[in-house]
């Protein structure tokens, strides 16, 4: 039987800048604290993880 996991994504220099430019742009549109976090969807075998 398969399962999802979401671990956190590891993202290149370049992707993780974009994300932070976006968090700094939607903090000034909105004047709210945004934090953005990236997951990674992973399908997890039960069996394996025995």
């Amino acid at each position: 039987m398969a399962n999802v996991a979401f671990p956190v994504a590891r993202l290149h220099d370049g992707t993780l800048r974009q994300l932070q430019q976006l968090e700094q742009r939607l903090r000034e549109e909105t004047g709210e604290e945004i934090v953005l976090v990236a997951y990674e969807r992973k399908t997890v075998d039960e069996e394996a993880k025995r």
